[in-house]
């Protein structure tokens, strides 16, 4: 599959997931609802693994990069499902622009980093207004702070998970990754599943049940399979810029099929924080631009 296929189905499955994860906790409770998702994910991804005559590492290495994919797999999508039952789906995909400013700051702490240059910075600290705009709205949104600061632990687990695979190297299959990572995270949510008391119970919204088996093929597998491809052609910090488009679809999204109505600061903080990732996305270009000069000469 090439680069920008995979780039664009990636786009198509984060704008639409976070509506998809609000209806499915709406029919199943939260940690249930992911935890089918995922096991539903390895049920199907097994078999195609089989037919495309691939098999799983288990070699050190291997295991070494399913367990740097958890911080995403597990923590960030456990994470925003019990945010989804306090915030509007569109908010999710706000939270989740943050990535590339976070990964960006991530990546000045490990060893001989690419240095953040001036239009960096503006993008992180605009970023950081646009944040505080959403976190202004939440104050008086009851609840709804509770869901900003599980998300923002969503969004701080996903970029270390993107850096972590990354640098561990593996030289995996997009597929193989995917269901290595799904594999080892299952035991984590069947622990978070009992620890939450959770039941199989299903609610009155069927859709909700439409909403899982999406998730499972199309968030948990094909998405992600894209979304490694991705990851292992380009920077994780680039990778994440994805979420410039994506908050914008998903708030249509919600607002269209799910009768949202963010507040004023929700939406001029997302505006705020995608023009702050306009900004490190121009600053990573002319990084690139630096560093292709120094190398002719």
């Amino acid at each position: 599959m090439p680069v920008g296929l995979a780039y664009l189905i990636v786009v198509l499955v984060w704008a639409t997931t976070p509506l998809a994860i609000k209806w499915s906790a709406e029919t199943f409770m939260p940690v249930t609802a992911v935890m089918l998702r995922m096991m539903l994910a390895v049920a199907v991804g097994l078999p195609w693994l089989w037919l495309l005559g691939q098999r799983l590492r288990w070699d050190r290495l291997a295991i070494k990069s399913y367990a740097a994919a958890l911080p995403g797999v597990f923590g960030a999508m456990s994470l925003s499902y019990l945010a989804s039952v306090y915030v509007a789906s569109g908010l999710i995909s706000v939270m989740f622009g943050l990535a590339p400013l976070l990964s960006g700051f991530m990546l000045q702490l490990l060893p001989n980093p690419v240095r953040l240059n001036l239009w960096h910075w503006a993008g992180c600290v605009t970023g950081v207004v646009g944040l505080a705009l959403v976190f202004a709205d939440a104050l008086h949104g009851g609840n709804q702070l509770i869901g900003i600061l599980l998300l923002l632990g969503a969004v701080t687990g996903f970029s270390v998970s993107g850096i972590a695979v990354k640098q561990v190297g593996a030289g995996l299959g997009a597929l193989p990754q995917t269901l290595g990572s799904l594999i080892v995270s299952l035991p984590c949510f069947w622990g978070l599943w009992f620890a939450m008391g959770e039941s199989f119970t299903v609610g009155e919204a069927m859709h909700g049940v439409w909403a899982v088996l999406y998730l499972a093929l199309c968030g948990s597998l094909i998405g992600f399979v894209c979304y490694f491809k991705v990851l292992a052609s380009l920077s994780a910090a680039t990778v994440a810029l994805i979420t410039l488009m994506t908050p914008v679809l998903a708030l249509l999204l919600g607002a269209l099929f799910n009768g949202e109505q963010p507040g004023l600061n929700v939406i001029v903080g997302a505006l705020v924080i995608m023009f702050g990732l306009a900004l490190y996305f121009l600053g990573d270009r002319h990084t690139r631009a630096a560093l292709v000069g120094a190398v002719g000469h």
